[in-house]
């Protein structure tokens, strides 16, 4: 897909098995073919786009709006989410702020045992 076509861009670790499984079920669902999924472990630079270096999109889920604004960690999962049909009432759910911080506490503890499943 051309990236002027979709409505946002996920940026995700390719090399990491668990990001991997979990992209490809969300590439199945309705809504997925209005999203470019850029694989941060294999693009180049350039793909990434204005203020997102392959360090940070290494370490975090990215997601970068159509209107170029960009997005990290449960903020990026909150913004998918409502991209997809099927998970439009949880990306909602998960916008609301008290929830959102709760997320994004459980996604960076989730970040330190991913460390063990990224590959090299």
């Amino acid at each position: 897909m051309d990236s002027t076509d979709s409505t946002c861009t996920v940026y995700f670790d390719g090399g990491c098995p668990l990001c991997c499984r979990e992209v490809a079920h969300y590439r199945a669902l309705v809504g997925a073919e209005t999203i470019a999924w850029v694989d941060v472990a294999s693009s180049d630079t350039a793909t990434l786009g204005p203020g997102l270096t392959r360090e940070a999109a290494l370490a975090r889920m990215h997601l970068r709006r159509e209107d170029g604004s960009l997005l990290s960690g449960a903020a990026a999962f909150a913004a998918l989410w409502s991209a997809l049909r099927p998970y439009r009432w949880l990306g909602r759910l998960a916008s609301w702020p008290p929830v959102l911080g709760c997320l994004e506490i459980g996604y960076r503890g989730f970040l330190r045992v991913r460390r063990v499943w990224r590959a090299p």
